[in-house]
């Protein structure tokens, strides 16, 4: 069993915040084992941490036969995020829509694009939309127009990728600081992507990664006005008691507005995260069978 924090409403923090993102990099796991794996976790212990399934909307008729194979997803749909990634045809993602629509074993929770002149035209298909921006100056534009849809009443949230690829250099503690403070500042909620496989920020494998605990800290302190230089700093901080304890003296008020802003981020690996954090005694206590 893991060790309690005495912090009643911590929960929620932790609440449906990790995406499965199984089948892409640099996981890539088979569609059909993505599935099986991600309805087990929907099953398991950590259900109430558990975002969507991120699929390719190319997948999506895959993805139909494989949940309705599924007896579980009769009583409970499978959750899933339609991606379509920086640079792809948006007209897979509309084609992916309409057919899931017409499966009951499948909920489509989110439609996620990268940013280009056209992404408005996702708006009309009525979901959640999640817009992955640039670093740099096109960021700025790119949250411009999202904060401009109205994006509590839109319901659409900006996404930036925290780890490396090959065309994606790693974003410093400065540009991720800069970017938390850019959404914040326009009040636009956002959600992450790759590289937070672990609570503190530290290196994996010689790579290095940000930290989750630091993101939430972060966020807390920029909506409280702090300034860039200051989320540099907390999003460097490597003492995870420090940051344990910074997370554990929010009040309940400060956790929504936590979460309302700060909303997810996906994960190849769900479990990384969430066993360092279980460790921790920061999810609810279970107890062994």
């Amino acid at each position: 069993m893991s060790r309690s924090t005495g912090f009643p409403h911590h929960a929620r923090i932790f609440e449906h915040l990790v995406d499965d993102a199984a089948v892409f990099p640099p996981g890539l796991a088979p569609t059909d084992v993505a599935v099986r794996e991600h309805v087990d976790l929907h099953h398991g212990p950590y259900a109430a941490q558990l975002g969507p399934l991120l699929v390719p909307a190319t997948a999506a008729a895959e993805v139909a036969i494989l949940a309705a194979r599924d007896p579980r997803a009769s009583g409970s749909p499978l959750q899933v995020g339609l991606v379509v990634r920086p640079g792809g045809s948006l007209e897979p993602l509309t084609d992916a829509v309409h057919l899931l629509r017409d499966e009951p074993a499948v909920h489509v929770a989110s439609v996620e694009v990268g940013w280009s002149p056209a992404w408005r035209q996702v708006l009309g298909l009525g979901l959640p939309v999640v817009v992955e921006v640039a670093s740099g100056a096109a960021q700025a534009h790119a949250l411009d127009e999202i904060a401009g849809t109205g994006t509590q009443e839109a319901g659409v949230r900006a996404k930036f990728r925290t780890g490396q690829t090959p065309t994606w250099p790693w974003p410093d503690e400065a540009a991720l600081a800069g970017f938390v403070r850019a959404t914040v500042a326009r009040r636009v909620a956002f959600k992450l992507t790759g590289g937070l496989h672990h609570v503190v920020r530290g290196d994996d494998r010689g790579e290095p990664m940000h930290g989750l605990l630091n993101v939430l800290v972060a966020t807390h302190d920029a909506l409280e006005g702090a300034g860039t230089a200051h989320l540099a700093r907390t999003l460097g901080v490597t003492d995870v008691e420090h940051l344990v304890e910074r997370l554990t003296a929010l009040e309940a008020e400060d956790i929504e507005r936590l979460r309302s802003s700060f909303t997810g981020f996906g994960c190849c690996g769900v479990l990384d995260p969430l066993t360092e954090l279980e460790a921790l005694g920061l999810l609810p206590e279970r107890t062994s069978a």
